[in-house]
């Protein structure tokens, strides 16, 4: 294989040598003239060469060197502004004032959309292309390319620059799953700016939040908005959610826990049961206020809570006793119970014998679980009532149903015994999901009607309230998944990047990377 099938095309070489480990080939350009860049007309009148120097793709584990010898033409036009040029070698060789070769340019661009700026720069010196990571980036954001497709069916979300402080929007073509657009923000005005700009666009699928419906509407009134459906059913179980989180004083009394004995709590627990107390004595002062017929704004001048809390008091929203969740002892209880009825004891021991199957928590949430477990042998049954936590409940009346112990069996029975229209809302989040999955749009009005008076009416009244988009939900074919992946693969790419990239640079690397 010859060395000039190594090169650009275009090009022939006239000698190489190796200098430094570097591989330099001196090569030119073979035809004989060269056109004119401001009248295109050609010229063979030669008035001087210089030497370009610009890196092109390693051989051989060598970086190499293109010294281009490159050469001055006098234009002859006589109308020419321009009376000297240099020669092009075209973009596909070297673009005008380049210091790279159009393919390693194209390897450069792609290391950067992959990789981004530093880790693409430790691997391109691997791969004997030493650039820096500015450079890589400025790459990227250079060869950008916008969206020019006309589009139809699009999705809408947004997604976090810092969570709870900035956000942007994210806009993608639901038919040829590729993202379209970064918006700097999710405000009204800018998303209705750009589907002003997208008259084509038919179909719309969002979330229920009412920021994008309202930009839809006022943008493009006659597109179909249509409601995600996984938000519509995660709405749904969070519905249910607070249900129970309302329903917890009758369920405490059908279980018969409605007082908790503070010598079986652990410290944590106990820290736990205090606050619970004092904001229930929150809880009583504002629900007589309201009672009593004072507006909010007047509850929150007296009391000093925050609006939000008052307005989840008077609504009728409560915390739960014990606010529970996985710990790390969870999965290795089954091994502690057998131990413990073999007749250890010692919670050191314990730890150290966890320790061998891979545990990795400290020596106190052993000794805990061991203090916990003594205090529990020295309790008659009548006090060992204790309450589940709302979320649990919720768990075990829904997700758990066709898997319940014995004992959560006879518990979730006197759960819905003592708080029938606890009972009632289940039923109703099992037939709105039932009908989500099945597209039964003609069960959505009947459901409805029934609802509207039991634990899950705030959850009707937003679906009245976007009926529109949840009727498209269930009869449409489209929905928010797409948008969503969307989103978690900018997530990825943000992260790779520390957080530090502008949107410019994000949407470069998602658009180039597609």
């Amino acid at each position: 294989m010859s060395l000039s099938s190594l090169i650009p095309a275009g090009l022939s070489v006239e000698r190489f040598e190796v200098v430094d480990s570097v591989l330099l080939v001196t090569a030119l350009a073979r035809t004989r003239d060269s056109a004119c860049p401001s009248c295109g007309s050609p010229s063979r009148r030669l008035h001087s060469r210089y030497v370009r120097c610009v890196s092109d793709l390693p051989s051989a584990g060598r970086p190499v060197r293109l010294l281009l010898v490159t050469r001055r033409f006098r234009c002859d036009l006589t109308g020419c502004r321009r009376k000297i040029f240099a020669e092009r070698f075209g973009d596909e060789v070297v673009a005008e004032r380049a210091r790279r070769t159009g393919r390693m340019e194209c390897i450069v661009h792609h290391l950067g959309l992959a990789l981004g700026g530093r880790p693409a720069a430790c691997f391109a010196q691997r791969l004997m292309m030493p650039v820096s990571n500015d450079t890589l980036l400025r790459v990227v954001r250079r060869r950008a390319r916008s969206r020019r497709e006309s589009l139809n069916v699009v999705g809408i979300d947004d997604f976090a620059f810092r969570r709870n402080h900035h956000y942007g929007s994210i806009v993608c073509d639901l038919e040829r799953r590729r993202i379209v657009k970064l918006l700097p923000d999710r405000e009204i005005a800018t998303v209705a700016a750009w589907m002003s700009d997208h008259p084509e666009i038919t179909v719309v699928s969002r979330d229920r939040g009412g920021g994008y419906g309202e930009a839809t509407a006022r943008a493009l009134p006659n597109a179909v908005q249509v409601a995600d459906r996984w938000h519509l059913m995660e709405n749904a179980s969070a519905a249910f959610l607070d249900a129970v989180k309302k329903s917890m004083k009758p369920i405490r009394s059908a279980i018969g826990a409605t007082v908790v004995d503070p010598k079986l709590l652990t410290s944590a627990e106990r820290l736990q049961y205090e606050g619970y107390l004092r904001r229930e004595e929150t809880n009583a002062i504002v629900a007589s206020l309201a009672a009593d017929g004072i507006a909010v704004k007047e509850i929150v001048r007296r009391t000093g809570r925050s609006r939000g809390l008052v307005r989840q008091i008077v609504r009728g929203e409560h915390t739960d006793v014990f606010r529970t969740r996985q710990g790390s002892l969870d999965p290795h209880l089954p091994f502690l119970d057998t131990q413990w009825e073999a007749g250890c004891r010692n919670g050191a021991e314990l730890w150290r014998r966890l320790r061998c199957l891979g545990f990795c928590g400290s020596t106190r949430v052993v000794s805990e679980w061991a203090t916990r477990r003594r205090r529990s042998e020295r309790m008659t049954t009548a006090q060992l009532h204790k309450v589940p936590s709302a979320r649990s409940i919720a768990r075990l009346m829904t997700l758990k149903r066709d898997h319940l112990t014995k004992a959560e069996t006879v518990m979730v029975a006197a759960i819905e015994a003592g708080a029938p229209a606890l009972a009632d809302a289940r039923a109703l989040i099992d037939h709105f999901q039932a009908m989500i999955r099945s597209r039964a749009v003609v069960d959505l009005d009947p459901w409805i009607a029934n609802a509207s008076h039991s634990l899950l009416a705030s959850f009707v009244r937003g679906i009245q309230n976007d009926l529109a988009a949840v009727r498209a939900a269930i009869t449409e074919p489209w929905s928010n998944g797409q948008t969503e992946g969307q989103v978690n693969k900018l997530k990825l790419v943000k992260r790779q990047m520390y957080g530090r990239a502008k949107i410019d640079l994000l949407e470069a690397r998602l658009l180039g990377a597609a």
